[in-house]
């Protein structure tokens, strides 16, 4: 355990502490835990139950965060714990975000080294943190972004983007890209099914873009629930508005996980939610789609096709010095693929 970041004392003589880590603002006794179940009341003060704690270890394609302008073609190291400070009824991976989930432990020095050896090995470009909500690893995260960029190497975050503002700018210093889940556009969406709310996730990407931190967006398309055509225009419009139209924009399909067993979203929602966003925003995806229908990067100017996919793998990267080869428009695209990024900063010898 480790003593939380981010909390208050309430009641001296009950022991009552308040957690500020999220917008849940949790009320917890002596020995009871926060809705993430990762954050203990012990005898008047919050710990950390989950620091060191990681419930999934693998590489990674970046595009399968998904990233797709943020060094792509790379791996990166992925890492996750349990608990989660949402409860989204369609969670795919409700089995280590609602449940108490096995970990093996791991120490932020331990995760830094992996990564180091990882990139000198192939093609990673440092640590992916995710599977469940890595906001409530705060304490841990922080350390071992730290150490990671200490060895040149890159730190992202895959998040619900449920946090308050303090805890995210004492972060954002240590992260180079979010792809962050607009889950609805709706608060109602968010109290009903997620148990959380809209406008702090809202916050997060706006402060994160306007920090320098690289910023995705994924939206998954539940039909009944969050498809409605004014609710993916609203969705749009913020998008364009408030992080601008370079920002990429993920359509997911949804498909039946956890408590909800409607069947998946049809093709043809996320053609038109694609339709829409195309509008408004330069580059726009689908995820979960049968061939990679929306996979790949076209000029937002002239329609080329500058960057080429087949599920997460790159097949073809056209891009020249930042530029459209056949009109000479910028793409705005992190990096590139190992081939075009040969001098990314590698680990030196010493933390070998």
């Amino acid at each position: 355990m480790r003593e939380a970041s981010f909390w208050r004392k309430e009641n001296q003589e009950e022991g009552v502490v308040t957690c500020l880590l999220c917008p849940q603002y949790c009320r917890i006794r002596p020995g009871r835990v926060g809705v993430c179940r990762a954050r203990k009341n012990i005898d008047g003060r919050l710990y950390s139950l989950i620091y060191g704690e990681v419930t999934s270890f693998g590489l990674d394609p970046i595009e399968k965060k998904p990233l797709y302008h943020f060094y792509p073609g790379w791996d990166i190291l992925s890492v996750g714990t349990r608990g989660c400070n949402l409860a989204c009824g369609f969670c795919q991976n409700w089995h280590i975000s609602q449940e108490d989930a096995e970990t093996q432990g791991i120490t932020p020095e331990e995760l830094a080294a992996a990564a180091a050896e990882y990139g000198r090995r192939g093609r990673s470009i440092g640590v992916a943190y995710t599977y469940s909500e890595p906001l409530i690893w705060y304490e841990f995260v922080v350390d071992a972004a730290k150490l990671v960029h200490e060895r040149g190497l890159k730190n992202v975050l895959v998040t619900n983007g449920e946090i308050n503002e303090d805890p995210l700018r004492k972060l954002l210093p240590h992260i180079d890209a979010m792809n962050i889940d607009v889950k609805a556009f709706t608060e109602s969406f968010y109290a009903r099914i997620c148990h959380g709310k809209l406008e702090p996730v809202l916050r997060t990407a706006e402060m994160s873009k306007a920090a320098g931190c690289h910023v995705e967006i994924t939206n998954l398309v539940i039909p009944g629930h969050n498809d409605s055509l004014d609710e993916i225009r609203k969705l749009v419009q913020w998008v364009a508005s408030s992080l601008g139209d370079d920002t990429p924009l993920h359509f997911s399909r949804y498909f039946p996980a956890y408590r909800f067993d409607a069947p998946p979203t049809p093709v043809s929602t996320l053609r038109t939610a694609v339709g829409i966003a195309r509008k408004m925003l330069k580059y726009v995806y689908m995820g979960n789609v049968p061939g990679g229908e929306g996979n790949d990067t076209h000029c937002c100017t002239c329609g080329e096709p500058l960057i080429e996919r087949s599920g997460f793998d790159l097949v073809a990267y056209k891009v020249k010095a930042g530029k459209c080869p056949a009109c000479g428009a910028t793409v705005h695209v992190v990096g590139g693929p190992p081939s075009v990024v040969a001098d990314l900063p590698r680990p030196q010898d010493e933390t070998r």
